[in-house]
């Protein structure tokens, strides 16, 4: 499983990095204001400065909704840094932009998935990835994780190579199950990810170890 951060922090994205197992970055326009990050040729500097930290793919997302905005603005953040995948919405006109880039060969993220059919159509387009929200669907009193087994299973039915990148992961347990289900990648915050490393037995053990070495010196 890979593991993206979903932040514009790049402090945030600097400590993930540096534990070594950081693969991509996706953001959002909620998340670029949330740092402070406003106008076009700010956002397009913070989208350098973020594929400079990491390694991986960095989601850009365009804010048109009409077919030929999506694709100016697409191919323009395609043309900044070759890490850069275009996150393209779920909807009709984000369809034929998908299949456009497909055919282009840029990589694209289809984003705001909220049920298998729509993640059906984004790979039918060529899709890289398709970005299930599994956390929003939880807060509306639907299964969020059924969503992420249930495209699994079509994809899987199908040999489709879009990669499912389960979105709005709230906590460590929304990435150990959805490792479990066989999404392909995962993104949230840096807290689900160093989460992982957590349990209490570990720290009483540690220091019971530490203990006993002191004892002996």
């Amino acid at each position: 499983m890979k593991f993206f951060i979903d932040t514009a922090n790049l402090d945030q994205i600097k400590e993930a990095q540096s534990l070594g197992i950081l693969d991509g970055v996706t953001t959002n326009p909620s998340l670029m204001a949330k740092e402070g990050i406003t106008g076009q040729d700010n956002i397009i500097a913070h989208y350098k400065a973020i594929c400079d930290i990491v390694e991986g793919d960095v989601s850009a997302e365009v804010i048109a909704t009409d077919f030929e905005g999506m694709i100016a603005e697409g191919e323009a953040l395609a043309a900044l840094h070759p890490q850069i995948v275009v996150k393209i919405p779920m909807i009709l006109e984000g369809i034929k932009a998908i299949k456009y880039f497909s055919d282009k060969g840029i990589k694209t993220n289809c984003t705001l998935v909220f049920s298998s059919g729509q993640a059906l159509l984004a790979a039918k387009a060529g899709a890289t990835y398709v970005s299930p929200f599994i956390g929003r669907l939880d807060d509306v009193s639907t299964d969020g994780l059924q969503l992420i087994e249930d495209i699994r299973n079509i994809y899987d039915n199908y040999d489709y190579t879009t990669e499912i990148l389960a979105a709005s992961v709230r906590h460590t347990m929304h990435v150990i199950d959805c490792a479990h289900i066989g999404a392909d990648v995962m993104t949230g915050p840096l807290s689900a990810i160093v989460g992982l490393a957590k349990h209490p037995l570990t720290d009483i053990g540690l220091a019971k170890f530490l203990a006993d070495h002191k004892k002996g010196n």
